[in-house]
């Protein structure tokens, strides 16, 4: 197995991961197989009851992993199906070596950060690496290994040494290190600076890691002297250092590496050159160019309890702009706090609240994502209450789809005091509740959560054609709440059907208003599996209702064209 290692300098957010999966794309390019692990040293077990403002959103893979949001950037540019093994924390390390001194399996040795916890981290990668992720037979050629934060904190002290461990055991010609650090320019000075990323490799060679390629990320591309200098400081080749400065949209991070012949650097280092052959990024280069070339674009309310940061619906946008592509067109993204659209945000708030009516009104659809908690439930409701009154294209994900539940039941059916269980436990019309078989003692992955089946009950209906008219689908799901089967008979007697449903037949997955171009809610998340070239068929009808073009779409698939 050959390592690729993918460290970060200087400060965190600098894009590792981005950097990673491109990394990864390329050698996957050049005809390797690829896979990929993201090491996150916090002492959670996984990413799972983590806030959304303090980590960005939680990627859910099928196996129910709930893991860090790099993840969802190598399914998207690997293609290839994560488990949550690929995914270490610090939690799962701690608890397994804790486990096995409970059992006595250390014979009763003083259990210590090293060797004991070094050598569980180099198992646990050493075994990951060795199960395929793309389907095929036996181990992939290269693993992307990504270690999370900033070289020199404390929490990854046990990490660097198993890696640096790691090294030492593969051996040269099986370990690649790139470090990735930031190249800032003084305001006043206007000089790149070297200077940080000297002091972040310094530290990194004092933990006895050495870089083999460093990957400088900056504004504007980075000068040929900026290279020389930081080569004759760092120790890296001129030719090995890599330049990562801002593109217009990350499909061009891949194609600014193999520019710079970045595959040739890690393929000589992991003594690969003779197995692979040129990187063929055509589709790649590509699909970069239509997006930057669409002129066209299609106004997406957003309405949401964690706008704040943008990463707590990264996946939503990501499955927005595949889509969006796919239709020729550049997602304009309008973020609206679901709380400025309340009524009590009127007094108290009236600019914001006048601005967030006035955004809504102005958007082609109208996109209510997941979340959990009360907070912004009213506005949320309002606005799926314009986009039914009003004709305009809604999705509902997961808390979206039940949103448009509450709504339908106080505006259509007349039940003013109808709610979900978890935001009024005393409702008199309880249409959402809560799972029997979930923990409300207990938050860490007691959800139903992962690929689960959901059979359509009828053939006419839009979600199915998306579908192109499989009889099920597979989708992943995070969710504790549920669509109470017994009011279900009243909902559809008054025009709300469900479409989809579990294979029992008694969980709601799918609803649509045939009364409406385009209303659907969704208990899945169909963004965890959307993919540059293949966009989420939930995600895709949404924006082609968005633009007028489902009917004619739909229209065609009909036909066979």
């Amino acid at each position: 197995m050959k390592y690729v290692l993918v460290t970060g300098g200087v400060v965190s957010g600098l894009g590792k991961g981005v950097t990673a999966s491109s990394i990864g794309l390329v050698l996957k390019a050049c005809g390797l197989r690829v896979t990929s692990i993201k090491i996150d040293p916090y002492l959670n077990m996984d990413a799972g009851t983590m806030s959304p403002f303090e980590h960005g959103e939680v990627f859910v893979l099928d196996d129910s992993g709930e893991v860090d949001l790099d993840l969802g950037n190598y399914e998207r540019f690997l293609d290839i199906t994560l488990t949550r093994e690929n995914n270490i924390t610090a939690g799962k390390i701690y608890q397994s070596v804790l486990e096995k001194e409970r059992r006595g399996d250390y014979l009763g040795k003083t259990v210590q950060v090293v060797p004991h916890i070094s050598d569980a981290i180099k198992n646990h990668i050493e075994s990951v690496a060795t199960i395929p992720m793309d389907g095929q037979e036996g181990p992939a050629d290269v693993c992307v290994i990504e270690l999370g934060g900033t070289v020199g904190d404390i929490e990854s002290m046990p990490f660097i040494e198993a890696l640096r461990q790691l090294s030492f055991s593969v051996g040269p010609d099986n370990f690649c290190l790139i470090h990735v650090s930031l190249i800032p320019v003084l305001g006043v000075v206007g000089e790149q600076k070297t200077k940080p990323t000297q002091l972040s490799v310094r530290e990194l060679r004092a933990l006895g890691l050495t870089p083999h390629l460093l990957a400088c990320r900056s504004a504007q591309p980075i000068l040929d002297n900026t290279k020389e200098k930081l080569s004759q400081f760092c120790h890296v080749p001129v030719c090995n250092i890599l330049n990562i400065h801002d593109v217009p949209n990350i499909w061009h991070i891949p194609l600014l590496l193999t520019n710079q012949n970045a595959h040739h650097s890690i393929l000589k280092q992991l003594n690969l050159v003779r197995i692979a052959t040129a990187p063929d990024l055509r589709d790649w280069t590509n699909m970069a160019a239509t997006y930057d070339n669409l002129t066209n674009s299609v106004k997406i309310a957003m309405v949401g309890k964690y706008v704040g940061l943008t990463d707590s619906y990264l996946s939503v946008v990501k499955a927005l702009l595949h889509a969006c592509v796919a239709c020729s067109l550049k997602p304009s993204i309008d973020w609206i706090a679901a709380t400025d659209l309340e009524d009590e945000s009127s007094k108290l708030k009236p600019e914001a609240h006048a601005a967030a009516w006035e955004t809504l009104r102005k958007a082609s659809c109208v996109l209510v994502p997941g979340g959990f908690g009360d907070r912004g439930v009213k506005g949320m409701i309002l606005a799926a209450k314009y986009a039914r009154e009003n004709k305009v294209p809604y999705l509902g994900i997961c808390l979206g789809m039940q949103i448009s539940v509450i709504e339908f039941a106080g505006s259509v059916l007349g039940w003013e005091k109808a709610n979900s269980t978890e935001f009024d436990d005393g409702t008199l019309y309880p249409v959402v509740i809560f799972m029997p078989e979930g923990s409300k003692t207990h938050m860490g992955s007691t959800m139903r959560l992962g690929s689960r089946r959901t059979v359509f009950q009828t053939a006419d209906c839009i979600t199915k054609r998306m579908y192109h008219n499989s009889e099920y689908v597979d989708e992943r799901h995070r969710h504790r709440y549920e669509v109470n089967s017994e009011f279900i008979e009243t909902f559809e007697e008054a025009g709300l059907k469900f479409v989809g449903k579990d294979e029992t037949g008694k969980r709601m997955e799918i609803l649509e208003l045939p009364s409406h171009p385009f209303y659907v809610g969704v208990q899945f998340h169909p963004e965890f599996k959307s993919r540059p070239r293949r966009p989420s068929p939930v995600f895709l009808g949404f924006i082609l209702a968005a633009t007028g073009q489902l009917d004619l779409y739909l229209e065609k698939q009909i036909n066979g064209s």
